[in-house]
């Protein structure tokens, strides 16, 4: 494993808080400058419902150059979201536009439950469904034979596509690369993290995970029902009820051991990985890079400033970020020009 520190990012000083660089660029008032950058993706997008086996269903969104052009790409990314994400955060679309315009295929994966999916499938998410997403991964690479297949990943689906790619070879998945933005390494640590730490991270995802529950219920309400835990808005408490309910995890230990992605989880990874990540991350702690197995596939930026998944030094031009993911997918020359204003979260 490679360490870099890269000093490039540097945002303005009034920039450079990382409670700032986590939360301004996903505000909703963005969605629409976003929206609009992205409109030549979306209307080449068609949405796909892969089998995933065990007649489990995910939903995909597939970007083509021949659905406008006429000529498919030579190159294919696979985008997935973070915990409570979806296809359709900005985040997601922003990169994606950035690849369609450089002649890949384009696909923006949903997790199970995320987004528009909640009624795709009765068992509800969690994040140790591992094998539903290598089985996603398999039939995009189906879809699209023959071309190179680069997977990039935001927080938990960072970690999901690391993992995923670990399992690259016994899953028979010919993988160029993958890219992880601020993946959750130690989800026991990062669980701490949204506890301890700025009260604002624990309630947007105490909100969000609500939300989506409350569909999952309204999809199977015969099957689901969660009063109870609106009553105890908590990320430990809701997670400990969840898996001692709804998996075969023995404690809530177990359940975030299962996705953790240090120590020697990543050792048999052979595709080439980059981890783009912040010193002053408020979720995943970076003392845990330390603990990455030592393996020469890894390489890991990392830099003094830019939250959890944030890295811009301008909220009207490309993020340090997206463009770093550009240049691991395809060289130094794709490096945007500032001049052209692209929103990228």
């Amino acid at each position: 494993m490679r360490v870099v520190t890269d000093d490039s990012f540097l945002p303005p000083r009034w920039f450079r808080n990382r409670h700032v660089q986590s939360i301004l660029p996903s505000l909703p008032t963005r969605r629409s400058a976003v929206v609009s950058r992205a409109r030549p993706l979306l209307d080449a997008s068609r949405e796909l419902i892969l089998d995933c086996g065990d007649g489990v269903r995910l939903q995909c969104f597939h970007s083509s150059p021949a659905h406008t052009e006429g000529t498919p790409g030579e190159r294919a990314a696979v985008l997935l979201h973070g915990w409570e994400g979806s296809a359709e955060s900005l985040y997601v679309l922003s990169l994606a536009q950035q690849l369609f315009e450089r002649g890949f295929e384009v696909v923006r994966l949903n997790l199970r439950d995320h987004g528009d999916t909640h009624h795709l499938n009765r068992e509800l998410f969690h994040s140790c469904r591992l094998p539903e997403v290598v089985c996603a991964v398999r039939a995009i690479q189906t879809l699209l034979p023959r071309k190179p297949l680069y997977l990039i990943g935001f927080s938990l689906g960072g970690n999901f596509m690391l993992r995923v790619a670990a399992r690259a070879g016994e899953a028979g998945l010919d993988i160029a690369r993958v890219v992880a933005v601020s993946p959750v390494l130690d989800p026991a640590h990062t669980l701490v993290a949204l506890e301890t730490g700025f009260p604002v991270y624990h309630g947007y995802f105490v909100r969000k995970w609500l939300r989506s529950l409350w569909k999952k219920q309204a999809a199977w309400p015969d099957v689901y029902d969660f009063t109870d835990l609106r009553r105890n808005a908590n990320l430990r408490y809701m997670t400990a009820e969840l898996v001692r309910r709804y998996t075969e995890f023995s404690c809530l230990e177990e359940y975030l051991d299962g996705y953790s992605i240090v120590g020697s989880r990543l050792a048999r990874l052979e595709v080439p990985a980059s981890i783009i990540t912040a010193l002053d991350d408020p979720i995943i702690p970076a003392r845990d890079l330390e603990r990455l197995a030592r393996n020469p596939a890894i390489n890991v930026t990392v830099t003094r400033y830019g939250g959890h998944c944030g890295f811009f030094e301008n909220l009207a031009r490309p993020g340090w970020a997206e463009r770093r993911v550009l240049e691991e997918l395809c060289g130094p020359e794709a490096q945007l020009d500032d001049t052209r204003i692209v929103e990228a979260r």
